[in-house]
């Protein structure tokens, strides 16, 4: 099987990882801002990402961790840097398993039935987390922070780094 759904969600995860590394410790003012066109605070944001992170693998596997992250309700950063590194792990471990676009069938409460394929699910959550990310990175340059580089150049250098 390809490395390339691995290696994706492997910068998925770093770059996760890496956006809740450099927020954490943050002032409050920094933490409860948003900005327009944004979904929310810096807080709510990462709840959201993880929520529904859990969620994509909990349709698509067996992943269930609880309690299930509750939006509204920020756990702390340790509480997400765990959280994070378990559905990314599983995201990884899960994508190398796959072998096929297998369809998935459900029930959404606000959408009905539906039958997707696995690789939507897949893409939504590198797509999703990547528009969030963004999210949070506009808040943090409008409260002045400078965000990180979080794009896939930048992971290269960091491994590369890490393999020396």
């Amino acid at each position: 099987m390809s490395q390339v759904p691995a290696h994706l969600f492997k910068h998925h995860l770093w770059a996760n990882s890496e956006l809740l590394e450099v927020c954490d410790g943050m002032s409050d003012g920094v933490l409860d801002a948003t900005v327009n066109g944004t979904y929310g605070s810096v807080r709510d944001t990462f709840v959201h990402l993880f929520a529904a992170e859990e969620r994509y693998l909990g349709r698509i596997s067996e992943y269930a961790p609880e309690p299930p992250l509750a939006e509204g309700t920020f756990p702390g950063f340790r509480v997400l840097r765990e959280r994070c590194s378990a559905s990314g792990e599983a995201l990884i471990e899960l994508v190398g398993k796959e072998t096929g676009d297998r369809i998935i069938s459900g029930e959404h409460p606000r959408y009905g039935k539906f039958a997707i394929p696995v690789s939507t699910f897949l893409a939504q959550a590198i797509n999703h987390a990547t528009e969030h990310r963004s999210h949070i990175c506009t808040i943090l340059t409008q409260q002045g922070v400078e965000a990180p580089g979080l794009d896939v150049w930048t992971y290269e250098e960091s491994v590369a780094e890490g393999s020396q």
